[in-house]
C-alpha cells in the first residue's frame, strides 16, 4: 500500500514558546537539543520571526541575527523557517520597502530557508514586496492566510485569496488559524478547494485554544494537506499547537506517515518537560481549553491582556462585557482577523468602550490610523458612522500603505551612530528604534 507522506514543522522554538512562555525561552535552552531536532526529518523547524526578535533585544539581552546564525550552524539537515509580518516585518506598524528588503536580504544571508508571509487585514497588497524579496534572494515564500469567520470570510474568498497568491509566485500556500477556531469540517472544505485550483504544496497552522486543533488536523490532512505545525509534548496544547507524538500516534497505521518514532521524540520531550521549569513565572499553563474563544474570537493572549488592562482601571468586573464589545467593534472595523496588530486595535478600544462607558468617543491613535486606511485594506467595509466619529470627514487612502513611506535606511543608520558593528544593527534600530540602540550600546560596553 502506497502512504502519503505528511510533513510536520517544529514550532517548538518559536510558536510554542512563544504562546505558552511568553517568548522568553534562551538560546542557551534550545541549542543542547538542536541536534536531536535536526535528526527527526521535521519539514522544517520555525525557529525565528514573530516576537521572537522583539523579545531577543527587549528581555533577554540576545541579538536576535546572531540566535539565527548559531541555530543555522547547529541544523544541518532541517529548513529554518520564520513568521514574517509581511509590510510590518517583525513589527507593529508598516515599514517602508527598503527596510523589509534589507531584513529579508541579511536574513537569507543568516541562515533563513523559509519565509511565512501574512497579513493582518488578509490584503494582498501588503504581502507582494515581501514575496518579491524573499524569491528575489533565493529562498522559499510560503503566503498565508489568516483564518477567521465573518460574513466576508466565506468559501470563496478563500479560494479567491489563494490563487492570487499564488499568482504573485508564492512557493506555498498556509492557513493560519491563530485562534484556534478552525473546525474540522470547515478545515477540510477549504483545503480540499484549495487541493484542487492550487499547483503548489499546503501547510496547516492551528492553535490548540479551543481544543479542536487535533481533529482539525486530521480532516486537513484527509484533503490532502502536505504540512502541519506541532509542537513537542511538553510545549504543545493550551495556547500552543497540537503535539507532535499525538499526530505522529494518530497516523500510524492509516494511509499516511510521518516517518518519525516516539522513542526518539520522547527524548526531545523530556528534555522541554525540565527547560520549562525554568520558566515557571511566564507560565500561561493554567489556560486549559477556552471554548470562549469559539463565542468571541478572542485568542488567548488578548484576554491576559485585558486581565491586565482592566485591573490597572480597577474594572476587572467589566471583562464580561469587553469581551462581548469586541465582536461589535471588530464588525464596524469591517471584521479584521484578531492578529497582530489588529487584535491590539480592536482590543484596545473594545476595553475602552466599556471603560468610558460611551462608543468611540475616545480613540487611540492606532484606531485613526486603522480607520485612515494606513493599515490596508479591511476585509469588508467599516461602518460610516463609526468612522466619521474617529476621523471626521478625512477621506482614508486607498493606495499600499506602504507606499505612501519614505526610505527609512539612512534615517536608521544615523540613529544607530557608532555602536553599528554589522549591517544587521542598522536593520534593528530600524524596526525597534526604542530598544535597538539601547542594546547595542550595551552590547559594545562589553565588547
Amino acid at each position: 500500500m502506497n502512504k502519503r507522506k505528511v510533513g510536520i514543522t517544529d514550532t517548538t522554538l518559536r510558536d510554542g514558546h512563544q504562546s505558552l512562555l511568553a517568548t522568553r525561552m534562551k538560546l542557551e535552552d534550545m541549542l543542547p537539543i538542536v541536534e536531536d531536532i535536526d535528526s527527526m526529518g521535521f519539514h522544517s523547524a520555525e525557529v525565528w520571526g514573530g516576537a521572537t526578535f522583539d523579545s531577543c533585544m527587549r528581555f533577554l539581552n540576545e541579538d536576535p541575527w546572531e540566535r539565527l546564525s548559531i541555530l543555522k550552524s547547529r541544523f544541518k539537515k532541517t529548513k529554518l523557517q520564520m513568521l514574517l509580518r509581511g509590510q510590518n516585518i517583525v513589527g507593529y506598524r508598516h515599514y517602508a520597502d527598503d527596510i523589509l528588503e534589507e531584513f529579508i536580504k541579511h536574513s537569507v544571508n543568516n541562515g533563513m530557508d523559509i519565509f511565512r508571509i501574512f497579513d493582518a487585514l488578509n490584503d494582498v497588497r501588503n504581502m507582494e514586496s515581501s514575496i518579491r524579496f524573499v524569491k528575489k534572494e533565493g529562498a522559499h515564500a510560503q503566503a498565508t492566510v489568516v483564518y477567521t469567520v465573518s460574513p466576508v470570510h466565506d468559501y470563496d474568498f478563500y479560494m479567491k485569496m489563494a490563487k492570487e497568491l499564488q499568482e504573485l509566485g508564492s512557493d506555498s500556500i498556509c492557513l493560519k488559524d491563530m485562534a484556534g477556531i478552525l473546525s474540522p469540517y470547515n478545515a477540510y472544505e477549504i483545503i480540499k478547494g484549495w487541493k484542487g485550483i492550487l499547483d503548489i504544496p499546503v501547510q496547516i497552522h492551528a492553535h490548540y485554544t479551543s481544543g479542536m486543533a487535533a481533529m482539525t488536523y486530521l480532516k486537513a490532512i484527509e484533503a490532502g494537506v502536505d504540512v502541519i505545525d506541532c509542537a513537542i509534548s511538553t510545549m504543545a496544547l493550551q495556547t500552543s499547537q497540537p503535539s507532535i507524538e499525538t499526530m505522529v500516534a494518530s497516523l500510524d497505521h492509516s494511509l499516511y506517515q510521518t516517518d518519525m518514532e516516539l522513542t526518539r521524540l520522547s527524548k526531545i520531550a523530556d528534555y522541554f518537560c525540565e527547560i520549562r521549569k525554568k520558566y515557571q513565572e511566564f507560565d500561561s499553563s493554567s489556560n486549559s481549553v477556552d471554548t470562549n474563544v469559539l463565542i468571541y474570537q478572542v485568542p488567548g493572549g488578548m484576554i491576559s491582556n485585558f486581565v491586565n488592562q482592566l485591573k490597572e482601571q480597577n474594572a476587572l468586573d467589566k471583562l464580561p462585557e469587553v469581551l462581548a464589545e469586541v465582536p461589535r467593534v471588530r464588525e464596524d472595523f469591517g471584521f479584521p482577523p484578531l492578529v497582530t496588530p489588529s487584535s491590539q486595535i480592536v482590543g484596545t478600544q473594545a476595553a475602552i468602550n466599556i471603560i468610558v462607558g460611551s462608543r468611540y468617543s475616545y480613540a487611540t491613535d492606532e484606531v485613526k490610523n486603522y480607520m485612515r486606511g494606513y493599515y490596508g485594506r479591511p476585509p469588508a467595509p467599516v461602518n460610516k458612522d463609526v468612522q466619521k466619529k474617529i476621523i471626521g470627514d478625512e477621506i482614508p487612502i486607498s493606495v499600499r500603505p506602504a507606499d505612501l513611506l519614505e526610505p527609512e535606511l539612512d534615517r536608521a543608520r544615523e540613529l544607530a551612530g557608532d555602536s553599528v558593528q554589522k549591517p544587521e544593527d542598522v536593520v534593528s534600530v530600524a524596526l525597534f528604534p526604542q530598544i535597538a540602540p539601547e542594546f547595542l550600546k550595551k552590547r559594545k560596553q562589553k565588547a
